[in-house]
């Protein structure tokens, strides 16, 4: 069974997108940081990582890996971080503007929420399965587009609890909708799976969203339609497992 199209327009998945070369270092700067989620130190938001240059590159970011800096390596900003730098502050920063840093960190953690949602909204239109939401999914799309592309005071502005609410209520009958295709279940649904090991075992179309599957076990496993919205696969092993059919994967896709 084919969950995604075969033929898949990666353009659309442009925008969303990290190119931390248009970006400044709004991701080490505007977050709060702990070392024990894999970054540097922990660091308050609002305050630049110590590993930052003035030109906004990270000292370390070639030896991320061999530091363990876990945390680094696996967060993603959806392209937040260049679309706030180039698009709606034109080239400005927190740096050059003092005193609109607060509110450029503000935009940004919105825009990178948007552009999250916004992922996965594009996602849902290559899930043939549900293709009966396509034309709400595009609705929900475009306004996402929009807000994106206003000024600082229209984005703050937004109410953005409202728009996820609508965003997660459409992802959830995606979800549904992939898994009604499916009868077998390897297990009883949990939200805390750490350390589990589900080697060799039977996840299709299983619904493994908004789950801890930190350093659980898939090796071997098929994940055909298997839903891992919003899970924790930190420190996870996926040796010989098949993702390419996953929904909602994004490190994937």
């Amino acid at each position: 069974m084919k969950i995604h199209e075969n033929s898949i327009n990666d353009a659309v998945f442009k925008p969303l997108r990290i190119d931390c070369s248009h970006c400044s270092g709004l991701c080490c700067t505007a977050l709060f940081f702990s070392k024990t989620d894999g970054f540097p130190k922990d660091k308050i938001a609002g305050k630049s990582c110590t590993n930052m240059r003035k030109d906004f590159s990270c000292k370390i970011h070639k030896n991320l890996m061999s530091k363990k800096m876990k945390g680094c390596i696996g967060y993603d900003c959806f392209g937040a971080g260049q679309a706030v730098t180039t698009s709606i502050y034109m080239g400005d920063t927190w740096l050059s503007l003092p005193e609109k840093a607060q509110q450029i960190f503000d935009v940004f953690l919105i825009v990178f929420h948007l552009h999250q949602m916004r992922w996965f909204l594009t996602e849902s239109k290559t899930i043939t399965l549900a293709k009966d939401l396509w034309s709400r999914i595009d609705q929900l799309i475009e306004q996402n587009i929009n807000i994106c592309a206003g000024p600082p005071e229209i984005i703050l502005e937004f109410d953005l609890n409202n728009y996820k609410d609508q965003v997660n209520d459409v992802l959830r009958r995606v979800g549904t909708l992939v898994k009604s295709n499916f009868t077998c279940q390897a297990f009883n649904r949990h939200s805390d799976y750490w350390g589990k090991d589900f080697s060799r075992k039977n996840l299709e179309g299983a619904d493994l969203s908004m789950t801890l599957l930190m350093e659980a076990n898939f090796s071997g496993c098929s994940f055909l339609g298997t839903n891992l919205l919003g899970a924790d696969i930190r420190n996870s092993n996926f040796e010989d497992a098949d993702l390419r059919e996953a929904i909602f994967l994004h490190k994937c896709r």
